[in-house]
């Protein structure tokens, strides 16, 4: 009305209102113009989330939970995939691509997706920074990601019209239904689904299944040997004991890269670390808590050589050396509660054979057990003085045992003649 009122204070004889309006909308028809997409054969898939979702009831609460729809549009044919899951994720939005791919029974050169973050990390007009995982995927089939410019939905203008025909021609049909799980709902979708792409097109020959067959199939890759498998990514910084921590696990990784970071790629069933793109660990998953997966050639040499000691290898170490060392050594760690608190002195027992000689090491700890004194210091203390080298007697068994929690007969022997004198008085 403003620039008609302008225009008539400069016209008076010019066009009236109506007239005015029909011109000026014919003329603005001209200024958003439209460039027709040519799409190849085979090219790209256009992937996206409906805004309409479906409900499903709890049948244990009665609660009504909304499933996501996901749907998604070869260019050439229209050929449709349709699905429901619970949410938008990255593991929902991974795990459509891959049902999708196996209900094509191809892959397409490239996928179009919009820029939500289970896609697209951070938004960018040259170079959008992918979803790890997303990329991984595309990587695991061969494909390409060119995702859609941010607030120019002609850019995927096919699945904009997928998501539109999927609402009308399955939800619509299905909106009197009550579904009590996701794979009820799927069921009921895909029997919709295969009759939308069955069905005739109306200015062109044949239908989506048949035009997907002639055209689009020929000409898109073939699916890999095994669908892929759903990981995640982190990056994690290796812990000063050479590992890092996964949801409460710890995993081993080169003792070189101590305090370094590295990208955790991990599954349902493997951990994989990287440095710098090169993996440089794998390990089976595991979800317990606090507890530790190690690799010994990850650990220094020192570490390795320390680890390497169990109770089984020490006693069958001492016993190369003679049985009575051996006894010697199982006696220690029996009377531990747990073994390993006596490695260490079964270790010094075994050292003390560098020291003096195997055959000395040997008669000392045949005397230590005659006089049940199977110790380090008892041990060290025989060879000190040389009492390796006394014939053992049945005497033996009265003979002092040096220990240093044992004061020995001559104490006692002083203690009752003390006693005795003090009684008399």
């Amino acid at each position: 009305m403003l620039l008609w009122q302008e225009y008539k204070e400069g016209t008076p004889s010019g066009y009236q209102y109506s007239q005015f309006c029909e011109l000026y909308r014919q003329w603005r028809k001209k200024l958003d113009l439209s460039m027709r997409q040519e799409h190849h054969a085979g090219e790209k898939f256009f992937v996206d989330y409906s805004g309409q979702t479906v409900p499903i009831v709890d049948t244990s609460t009665g609660e009504i939970r909304a499933a996501q729809l996901f749907v998604g549009v070869m260019g050439n044919s229209n050929q449709t995939y349709v699905e429901a899951t619970w949410t938008q994720s990255l593991a929902d939005w991974t795990g459509s691509h891959a049902r999708a791919f196996a209900f094509l029974g191809a892959v397409p050169h490239c996928l179009v997706p919009d820029n939500l973050l289970s896609a697209i990390n951070k938004t960018c007009r040259y170079e959008p920074d992918v979803n790890p995982t997303y990329a991984e995927l595309a990587d695991h089939y061969g494909t390409a990601i060119v995702p859609a410019r941010v607030r120019h939905p002609k850019d995927k203008a096919k699945v904009e019209g997928g998501v539109l025909i999927a609402q009308r021609f399955i939800l619509a049909s299905l909106r009197n239904r009550t579904f009590f799980s996701l794979a009820e709902a799927n069921a009921a979708i895909r029997e919709r689904l295969v009759l939308l792409n069955n069905r005739p097109f109306r200015k062109l020959p044949g239908c989506r299944q048949s035009r997907f067959e002639e055209i689009d199939l020929p000409a898109m890759l073939t699916l890999p040997a095994t669908p892929y498998e759903y990981a995640q990514w982190k990056k994690a910084r290796v812990h000063i004991d050479y590992h890092i921590e996964l949801e409460g696990h710890f995993y081993s990784i080169p003792h070189r890269l101590v305090k370094e970071q590295v990208d955790v790629r991990y599954t349902e069933t493997t951990v994989e670390c990287l440095s710098r793109g090169n993996r440089v660990a794998s390990h089976a998953r595991s979800f317990i808590k606090g507890r530790h997966t190690t690799i010994q050639e990850h650990m220094p040499k020192a570490h390795q050589e320390f680890a390497a000691w169990t109770a089984g290898r020490i006693i069958s170490w001492a016993a190369q050396n003679g049985p009575a060392t051996a006894q010697v050594v199982e006696n220690i760690m029996s009377r531990k509660v747990y073994p390993e608190h006596g490695f260490r002195s079964c270790m010094g027992i075994i050292s003390l054979a560098k020291r003096y000689s195997k055959e000395r090491l040997e008669a000392a700890c045949e005397r230590a057990v005659t006089i049940k004194g199977a110790t380090y210091k008892s041990i060290k203390s025989i060879l000190d003085n040389n009492l390796d080298r006394q014939p053992l007697t049945r005497q033996m068994d009265i003979l002092p045992l040096v220990h240093e929690n044992i004061r020995g007969t001559d104490y006692y022997n002083d203690e009752r003649k003390h006693y005795a004198d003090t009684t008399n008085h």
